[in-house]
Parts: C-alpha cells; structure tokens; sequence
C-alpha cells in the first residue's frame, strides 16, 4: 500500500500539532488522577468530553455499578458512588463501527511527589505520572480524530473512557461489554509494549480474596483457648504460593495482608489479597477450582474463598491478525515498525475481545517504566502514534 492524497493531508496536520500535542499533554499529567481522585478525574473527563462535544460527538457520562466488597483493599475508603464512564458517538460515517476505548485513570498517588511532567535533558523524553498509561493514548486518540475532522476524513467511531481500569475496570466492565457489542473492531489505547510491539494476545486475570476466620484470646491467659487466624493463613499462603506455574502462564500473586492487631491477642481474622493470570479459560477454571478447594465450613479456623475471573484471555483471533497485519503495513508505509508479541499485562482490551469485538490494544505511545515514579513517554511517539492511529483508522474504513 502507497499512501494516499488524503492519508498525506491528515499525516501533515498531526505533524503540526506536535508542540500543541506535548503542551497539552503537561496540563494533562498535572491534573491528578490516580487513587480515585474524584476531583481531578472529574476535572480531566471535562475537559476530554468538551474536546469529543467539539467533534460534533454524542457524549453521555454512564454511571458505574458498585464493585464487590470484598475487592476492596485495606485502607481504600468506599466512594462515594461507583467512577462513571464517559461514552462519547461520533457524528458516524462509512465502514465499519469502530470503538476507542481508553482510561483516564492512574496508579499514582495525587500525595506524592511525582505529580508533574518533566522534561529529559536530551528533549526526547518525558517524565510524569500517567504520561504513557494512558494520558498520551487519549491524547493521540483525540488528536487523530480531530484531523481526520479538519481534512473532512469521516470515520464511524465511538470513545470510551472509564476511571476504574487501574483497579480492575470492576464498576464499568459490563459497560465496556455492551459496547463492544455494538461494535465491529476495537483500538484500546494501552501504551505500546518496552520494544515498540503490539501486543496480539493476552493472558487473562483475576482478583481473590482469602478470609480466614478463628477465635480471639489473651496470649498470655487464655493462649490455648484462641484460634489464630494468621497462623492459618500462612499455612493456606505456602499452598496458594505452589499453584503458580509461570512456565505454563499460570500466575498466582500475593498482595496486601491484613491480620490481628496487636502482638498479645490471638488474632481471630486474617486476611489476603492476591491476583491470578492464565493463559487461557481452561487454566482460569483450574486455578479457581484450586483456590475453592482451600475454603472450609464448622469448625474453626474457618475459611472463605471469594474470586472473579474479570479479564479473560484475549487470543490471537483470525480476525484480530487480520486487523494487526493492517496496522503492521499502516505502521511500514508511515516508516515506523511494528513487531508483534504475546504479555502477560491484562487491560480493557481483554473485555471488548471477550464480548466478540476484534481488538489491538498496544496502539498507544512508546514509553517505559509504568506504574514507576520514573514513567517515561518517547515524546516522538505523539506524533507518529497519532498519525499510525488516524491512517489505520481510515484503512479500516476502507478495507
């Protein structure tokens, strides 16, 4: 494929925002978003609902349902109400329905220190808190549809943004399913892979909780009456430790532990947190079946098993290899490469494909170092990620 006329038209528009698109993107990591910072997160989905209403969009702000409480880490208070989605239609076009699905969301802390976007010494990088997970991918999303706006290039699309992503996308997975349904090809605006690489297949993931539940007593008087519960979640956590097999793509993790509160009484509850990857729902279900085998009823120490199995498995799919080889041959005419890989990260991606949507979901900026206090974005990607997403899109809706 040679590019076209108006491929051409569109490259050079988005070659002109570059200094825009880097400004924009500093006013952007500044606003704090991780942590469910309600007022920053609200502050941010305005401003991008205000940029898609410019597109002539239909934007809607869908409330999110409440997640399962069990899912809460200790902590984390309850919010005030579940963090909505911002859907916004485009003004439609020809070929097929395409869904941009994004999350404006961080991990950091609003607290912390890394709460701005710095530039490298050498002008060819940058620093800051959710600058390519995902601030940069929703930038170049809005970007791209903007020129394809300005050069009259008419794309039938639709922008999801949720707020919970980071932490599961718990409140609005069952949103992003809908959607999907209504869709024919999906882009999840993930950060590109460390290389560069689009990611083709996804393990999948899930969250689990154990409880373990004794009877409390005095340490020193009553030692041999109590029943402790961390005693008994140590135990279970060198079982639960024996059923990763990361060779397989069998990941088991242990997170936050919570047990007892002072040092002379038995502690009669404990507490787990932990996350599970597989590589496919055969392995889900096995790794499930395992954590189920671990709960007990009567007599104590007593032990609850809860789980959800929330990302699936996102395979390579003909119709998603068809839609990658079409971004590879976009990214080559563009001079850009654009190797394929399987990861073990999990994103939005997984829902929209398990919902029937084909999804490429690493089509965002190139950066490292996410989730660091040194996460970084190649600002050249601004850029030239803009302009492979923009010219894919109008592939799409010519093929």
């Amino acid at each position: 494929m040679t590019i076209t006329d108006a491929e051409q038209r569109v490259i050079d528009e988005l070659a002109a925002r570059g200094d825009r698109m880097q400004a924009e993107l500093a006013e952007h990591v500044a606003i704090p978003t991780g942590k469910a910072h309600v007022a920053g997160l609200d502050a941010y989905r305005d401003i991008l609902a205000r940029r898609l209403e410019s597109l002539r969009a239909r934007v809607e702000i869908i409330p999110g349902t409440p997640a399962p409480e069990w899912t809460r880490l200790p902590g984390v208070p309850a919010p005030d109400a579940p963090p909505p989605v911002l859907v916004a239609r485009g003004p439609g076009g020809p070929g097929p329905r395409i869904l941009l699905a994004g999350h404006i969301d961080t991990v950091h802390d609003p607290a912390g220190d890394f709460d701005s976007m710095t530039l490298a010494a050498d002008g060819l990088h940058a620093t800051g808190p959710g600058v390519v997970d995902m601030k940069g991918g929703v930038l170049i999303a809005v970007h791209a549809l903007e020129a394809l706006a300005a050069v009259g290039c008419p794309v039938n699309w639709t922008v999801s943004l949720n707020s919970d992503e980071e932490t599961g996308s718990m409140c609005s997975a069952h949103i992003l399913f809908d959607l999907a349904k209504e869709h024919d090809l999906g882009i999840a605006l993930e950060p590109a892979l460390a290389d560069g690489s689009l990611a083709i297949e996804r393990v999948g993931s899930g969250q689990f909780r154990i409880d373990v539940h004794g009877r409390a007593a005095h340490a020193g008087r009553e030692f041999e009456r109590g029943v402790s519960a961390v005693n008994k979640l140590a135990e279970i956590l060198t079982v639960i430790a024996r059923m990763a097999r990361p060779q397989e793509g069998r990941i088991v993790n242990i997170g936050p532990i919570k047990g007892g509160a002072v040092t002379n009484a038995v502690p009669d509850h404990a507490a787990a947190w932990g996350n599970m990857r597989f590589p496919d729902a055969e392995a889900g279900a096995a790794l499930v079946h395992q954590l189920d085998a671990l709960a007990s009823e009567g007599d104590l120490p007593r032990v609850e098993v809860h789980h959800v199995l929330n990302r699936p498995a996102k395979p390579t799919t003909p119709a998603v290899r068809e839609f990658a080889d079409l971004a590879r041959r976009t990214a080559e005419n563009l001079g850009q490469t654009l190797p394929f890989a399987s990861t073990a990260g999990v994103c939005d991606g997984n829902i929209l494909q398990d919902a029937g949507l084909p999804t490429l979901d690493t089509l965002g900026v190139r950066g490292g170092h996410l989730h660091r206090p040194d996460e970084f974005i190649e600002l050249a990607s601004l850029v030239e990620r803009a302009q492979l997403l923009a010219v894919l899109l109008m592939r799409a809706v010519a093929s």
